[in-house]
């Protein structure tokens, strides 16, 4: 008989895999134009916001190791916030995911269409048909592979990290040598590099949110702690092992861009990589935009992996329907990766990018708050609760701070209409609470739709499981007599 679990598959060298992979994705390719315009185009200022980044979210992503490791099972953050918060708080944070991770995963899929069809299009715009049409071809091949398991999505992201460090080495090595040999053109700007003018501090903030979305996707391993084996132990290790060696080759890269590319040249692309190429070796230009492309194909495929699983434990915890929490034979929520699938092939559309990664940062720092919150008030509540990894308290302190200064600083600075409506957004997730799981009617049709969506993907329900309050010894076997 097979139990029909989410399975403890990952150890701690596909940890880091996924980690890498999700962590270096789409950001440092479009960050680098955020970070300087809100800088004021100095490039000390850029650079130190650029290390500054990767101090806060080694922070931040150390206090919410702790929830992985207290629960560790899939889903933990909306469990979390569930048992520290209430229902009506863990309900609003599935409202901000359920719209905030299909926006990323289709504004990827478009970028990754756009860097390669644009090689083959060098004197006009690449159609906007084809670009959609490959963006939703990208989408569906990845949610298919999802479908297949965690494993196999590890060994995905474990042959495309290849791809993904021999571009970003590529481009660090090059800035190196530029600067090495001593060009003038290369070398001037970063003598002049304190000339700049400095920005105020709401443009600090706001080139912050450009610089940690670049570092976003921190807290896949936390989305995923209940198939990671003794996350007490990896979860933590894993952390300190990827995001200081993700930092290093941010600044490296950084720099190369630089030395390469004016201040003014960066800002005015979308594309810096493909444009510093372009400087570079002309004729090289298709093997960065491939190189490009295969990374954000692997962010892409981990971010479908946490949201699939958020959804999953909203299924259990009776916040979505049933059917979410359905697995198929390789133990996967096959409907609810479907449901993230469809959801971001509705929303492949144009869009600016960096108004995207603000707001959506704005949403993801305003959970993270919440995080911090949760674990202040669960330490008080129940102190004897087994934690295998406890965070210091001033991290968790200064996570909270961080959060107030990235939320509140734009909008005291330089007040736009923009914030009401991403908080009347926020908060209408209390409305919908309200009116989908406080009134809580039941129909016979929808056990019926249930019934046969069940049939059609072939899916079964999970057994019951613990409340994954453990040291993060006791492992799921994958197969029984």
């Amino acid at each position: 008989m097979l139990i029909m679990q989410l399975l403890r598959a990952i150890g701690f060298f596909h940890g880091n895999i996924l980690l890498f992979c999700v962590t270096t994705g789409v950001g440092i390719f479009v960050s680098p134009k955020g970070v300087l315009k809100y800088s004021s185009l100095n490039i000390a200022v850029s650079l130190s916001i650029w290390a500054a980044c990767a101090v806060l979210t080694m922070i931040t992503a150390l206090s919410l190791a702790e929830m992985g490791t207290t629960f560790p099972r899939s889903g933990a953050p909306y469990y979390f916030l569930k048992r520290s918060l209430g229902s009506s708080v863990a309900f609003l944070s599935l409202w901000i995911k359920l719209f905030t991770y299909p926006l990323g995963i289709a504004t990827q899929s478009l970028i990754i269409s756009t860097y390669l069809i644009q090689p083959f299009y060098t004197r006009c715009p690449a159609p906007e048909l084809l670009k959609k049409c490959l963006a939703l071809a990208t989408l569906w091949s990845l949610g298919l592979l999802n479908a297949r398991g965690v494993l196999t999505v590890a060994w995905f992201q474990t042959i495309s990290i290849l791809v993904k460090m021999a571009v970003l080495c590529f481009i660090s090595f090059t800035g190196i040598v530029l600067i090495g040999i001593g060009k003038k053109e290369n070398v001037a700007r970063f003598e002049k590099a304190f000339d700049a003018e400095l920005p105020g501090v709401s443009q600090i903030a706001e080139a912050f949110l450009q610089g940690l979305f670049a570092y976003s996707g921190t807290s896949v391993l936390i989305n995923i702690a209940g198939e990671i084996k003794n996350p007490g132990e990896n979860i933590p290790k894993s952390l300190i092992t990827v995001l200081p060696t993700v930092a290093v080759i941010y600044v490296l890269v950084n720099i190369s861009y630089l030395a390469v590319l004016t201040p003014q040249e960066i800002i005015s692309t979308d594309a810096v990589a493909v444009t510093w190429m372009d400087k570079v070796i002309p004729s090289m230009q298709w093997v960065i935009s491939f190189g490009i492309s295969t990374s954000i194909v692997s962010n892409m495929c981990c971010t479908i992996l946490s949201a699939s699983r958020l959804f999953y434990t909203a299924s259990q915890e009776g916040q979505l329907p049933l059917i979410f929490s359905m697995l198929n034979n390789y133990f996967s929520p096959t409907v609810a990766i479907t449901q993230i699938i469809i959801l971001a092939s509705f929303l492949i559309i144009s869009s600016d990018l960096i108004n995207l990664i603000k707001y959506s940062g704005l949403a993801t720092w305003v959970l993270r708050g919440l995080y911090m919150i949760g674990l202040l008030k669960l330490r008080y509540q129940e102190p004897n609760l087994p934690r295998p990894y406890k965070v210091h308290l001033p991290f968790v302190l200064g996570s909270i701070a961080i959060s107030l200064f990235l939320i509140l600083t734009p909008m005291i600075q330089s007040p736009t209409v923009a914030y009401i409506y991403g908080f009347i957004f926020i908060f209408s997730g209390l409305l919908c609470y309200w009116l989908h799981v406080h009134v809580n009617q039941h129909y016979v049709c929808f056990d019926k739709v249930t019934c046969y969506l069940q049939l059609l993907f072939n899916v079964s329900p999970p057994e019951d499981q613990d409340d994954g309050i453990s040291t993060g010894e006791k492992h799921l076997e994958e197969i029984v007599l």
